[in-house]
């Protein structure tokens, strides 16, 4: 169900090597690919609805340097919402104080009612736009409130309280960025496995080389910023295990595709 891949890095970093083989990853992903080159004042986004190794396009940007601080990257594999462009990630949009934010998701949203009104608002099909939407919201509720943009702080601990509802009951693998941080969740073991080097993070779905990769802290939120984990959220124990009863509801999703 679909891969991702996250960098954070002190400088820029170009990221080629990596994104050819994730991208190779499309043969099991087939149903769209994106990527996002991301900064404080922009997040160039790139997308198609096609398999990633089909793609012309991809394979032109890939024989360039690729460079960013901040890079997100997904291939899609198709759950919940048909293969359409507007259900490519990522998904990116400004906040109410215009920072830019970008999301990409691995994985699927069972219940959470909350989520509900987006199905009216979004312009795809996905889970996955209406979490993104939903946060924008939920952050741009409290912003107004304060009447000042929130401190990394005080926005750490919003997206923390709201990650560990969300999580309860459902699959929730998530790199998401406002230009300056990014943030990473996982709570399906071994989903998600990180590597530092040489200032710079990789964040994906699996290990893209032989390097010493590690599982990405599990259960809680974590931020990078310029590479460096720099804080850990709550503990929330809401372990996504894949069951009988899960796999028969996704098989009925993906036969109305």
């Amino acid at each position: 169900m679909c891969e991702i891949l996250g960098i954070s890095s002190q400088n820029s970093f170009i990221a080629n090597s990596y994104l050819r083989t994730f991208y190779r990853h499309s043969e099991l992903n087939p149903h769209g690919w994106g990527m996002a080159c991301i900064s404080r004042e922009s997040a160039l986004v790139e997308k198609e609805s096609i398999k990633a190794s089909n793609s012309n396009y991809l394979r032109e940007r890939l024989s360039q340097p690729i460079e960013s601080k901040i890079l997100l990257a997904h291939i899609r594999y198709a759950t919940i919402g048909n293969v359409e462009y507007k259900n490519c990630h990522p998904f990116t949009g400004k906040d109410c104080t215009g920072r830019i934010w970008t999301l990409i998701h691995n994985g699927t949203i069972f219940d959470y009612a909350p989520l509900n009104p987006y199905v009216q608002k979004q312009k795809g099909d996905t889970d996955s736009e209406r979490i993104f939407l939903y946060l924008i919201d939920r952050l741009d509720d409290v912003q107004r409130q304060k009447g000042v943009r929130l401190s990394f702080e005080e926005k750490f601990a919003l997206l923390d309280g709201i990650i560990c509802k969300m999580s309860k009951g459902n699959k929730l693998n998530l790199l998401f960025s406002d230009g300056k941080y990014l943030y990473a969740h996982t709570n399906c073991r071994g989903t998600l496995f990180y590597l530092s080097k040489d200032s710079t993070t990789l964040i994906a779905t699996v290990p893209l080389s032989e390097e010493e990769w590690q599982p990405l802290p599990f259960t809680r939120l974590t931020a990078f910023y310029n590479s460096k984990l720099i804080q850990t959220g709550t503990n929330h124990n809401h372990e996504y295990i894949e069951s009988e009863e899960s796999i028969k509801l996704l098989y009925r999703i993906f036969a109305n595709l």
